[in-house]
């Protein structure tokens, strides 16, 4: 386990072994979360969080709706396909 201290400025330095652990390079942008006995860091996401609903009607489709039986098909269709390939 690495140790550090908080710095009369309230910074931290991340051990060098944990930084390159998780490719932290200069610059990371971290996520400080409160988990009630400690903090965890985590990197920042580049992007914000988003439900399929949101994201779904920026799809542009023309045709008939596949079911759920065509979409089953062709992924049995492309399994066979890529186990063909395979062998």
């Amino acid at each position: 386990m690495q140790s550090t201290k908080l710095s009369s400025k309230g910074q931290v330095i991340i051990p060098k072994p944990l930084r390159i652990a998780h490719h932290w390079e200069p610059g990371q942008k971290l996520m400080a979360i409160d988990t009630g006995d400690g903090i965890l860091l985590k990197p920042e996401t580049p992007f914000q969080e988003t439900t399929l609903d949101e994201v779904a009607s920026c799809l542009k489709y023309h045709g008939k709706p596949k079911s759920l039986e065509d979409m089953e098909k062709a992924i049995q269709q492309g399994a066979k396909e890529s186990a063909r390939d395979c062998g």
